[in-house]
């Protein structure tokens, strides 16, 4: 029986799972927590990989790994490979004036035209989020650190370096998807046509999932350049990862630690690793309810959206992954949960007891600043108290529903990009509430499959993996979900439309 691994570097836990390479069977799991923060030495990922592989019976026995990783989070290297400052996390909002700075910059001191330039250069406008916005950060406010840069990583490509022993910063390798959001990577440009397993002039594997050649794409030093306020020839300098393909091995684990037995696939975001590991093809469209909330939609074409909407991100099979993504999910639910000192179960009980529109009362989640709408200064807000509305049941009823209108809102932004959003399959942390899968079809307004509760973005690595030392695609068999429909309420949207719209009305204002 070969075994492979794939790994959930998450911003809250590291998972491993590993499968029989072949079928796809479970074979067994093991799982560490990682510290909260913003930022965080990336020492505590590696420590938390090993931990939990270690729980999940080790890597002895298993033959291939990738690892599948939070996006954005900026990891910068001195020439001897050591971490400059701890890693810059994707929720790190420090960065929004650099973005908007850049966005300003680019366009030659017009925002618009500058978004415009942004979303034709990489398919996204720069947020607080990425990698971009916190290089400039960094450059603005931490320049000595900055002028020290030799290399560049993102979390998961820093773990697959780690892996290999970490020997040289030559050997740093990552793939589309994770590059993909850093906001200095086109991932437009395609290669020519090979046969599925053949390699190209590059010497890069065809796809493996369908052949469909990886597409080449090409960092963008000229936005490095302007995030770290150098010329290009200067950054030219600074070593960024390789690009590999879907299907190529990007080395062998280190045979110093005992891995050198494992071979390396290219490992990918964390998104891109939770559709890959449910099997989403081409039009399909996958709401993860995590630290974040994610709507994004395989597509084989890929976005431009001027507005910063929508993100044209890559997914880990060499297509497409145009994604909305929020700041606030799963943890709505959470200080929800804390402040009625209830359990989850107990929760859910009180939201499904309360009437739709909780009586009056509306949540705008809000609670760490906003990626979508771009509103990262924004406080969380309730409104509709009334001595009718302030009940328990109507608290938790707002919370579950206001979660689902800011994650209905990400599904509109999408079809403004003529994504075709006629049914999601809706999986992480929050998609285990009950309250939540009941009240889901009918806040966003579109049939609902869900999956059970699994570990998808490390499947998906897993099937990464796979896929790589089997040199094609894997024969896994399809993930089994449950559709569920509902009319929609779309009262319920229109009240948390106008409570959005004082919220970021107030965002604003506190922001000039």
């Amino acid at each position: 029986m070969t075994l492979v691994a794939g790994v959930d570097s998450s911003t809250q836990s590291c998972k491993v799972v590993i499968r029989e390479a072949g079928s796809g069977r479970f074979v067994r799991a093991g799982s560490a927590p990682h510290p909260d923060g913003t930022e965080l030495d990336p020492e505590h990922w590696w420590t938390a990989l090993r931990t939990a592989a270690d729980r999940a019976g080790g890597l002895g026995d298993v033959a291939a790994i990738s690892v599948a990783g939070q996006q954005h989070g900026m990891i910068c290297l001195d020439s001897d490979g050591d971490v400059i400052r701890p890693a810059l996390l994707w929720n790190d909002t420090r960065s929004a004036q650099a973005a908007r700075d850049l966005v300003t910059d680019l366009g030659g001191g017009d925002p618009a035209a500058g978004a415009a330039a942004w979303a034709g250069a990489v398919g996204s406008v720069p947020v607080a989020s990425f990698t971009v916005a916190k290089l400039r950060w960094l450059a603005d406010h931490e320049p000595d650190a900055a002028v020290r840069i030799a290399a560049i990583a993102l979390p998961h490509d820093w773990l697959t370096w780690r892996l290999a022993g970490a020997r040289s910063l030559d050997t740093l390798r990552t793939d589309r998807s994770d590059a993909s959001g850093t906001g200095y990577y086109d991932a437009s440009a395609g290669t020519a046509d090979v046969p599925d397993g053949a390699t190209g002039t590059s010497g890069r594997a065809a796809d493996a999932f369908g052949g469909h050649p990886a597409p080449a794409g090409g960092y963008r030093r000229d936005l490095l350049a302007l995030a770290l306020r150098r010329t290009p020839g200067e950054t030219a300098r600074i070593r960024l990862p390789e690009v590999a393909a879907p299907g190529e091995a990007v080395g062998r684990g280190d045979p110093g630690a005992g891995l050198g037995h494992l071979l390396l696939g290219p490992g990918c975001g964390d998104n891109a690793g939770a559709a890959l590991g449910l099997g989403l093809r081409p039009g399909a469209c996958l709401l993860s309810l995590g630290t974040s909330g994610v709507v994004a939609a395989v597509s084989r074409v890929g976005t431009r959206d001027a507005s910063g909407a929508v993100a044209g991100f890559a997914d880990a099979t060499g297509h497409h992954l145009p994604l909305a993504c929020t700041l606030n999910a799963s943890r709505v639910l959470d200080v929800t949960r804390r402040l009625l000192e209830v359990d989850h179960d107990t929760l859910d009980t009180l939201a499904l007891r309360a009437e739709p529109g909780a009586g009056g009362l509306v949540f705008v989640p809000y609670l760490e600043g906003e990626r979508t709408p771009n509103l990262p200064t924004a406080t969380g807000s309730l409104h509709g108290l009334s001595l009718a509305s302030t009940t328990r049941e109507n608290l938790a009823r707002a919370s579950v529903e206001g979660l689902l209108c800011l994650m209905a809102e990400c599904v509109d932004v999408m079809r403004a990009q003529n994504v075709d959003v006629g049914r999601v399959t809706m999986v992480g942390g929050g998609a285990r509430s009950r309250a939540v899968r009941a009240l889901a079809p009918a806040v966003l307004g579109v049939p609902v499959a869900i999956p059970s509760p699994g570990e998808y973005v490390a499947d998906g690595a897993a099937r990464q993996a796979a896929a790589v030392l089997l040199a094609g695609q894997p024969d896994w068999p399809a993930v089994d979900a449950a559709t569920h429909t509902a009319p929609p309420c779309p009262e319920i949207r229109e009240k948390y439309r106008a409570a959005a719209a004082l919220a970021a009305e107030d965002a604003t204002a506190s922001a000039v």
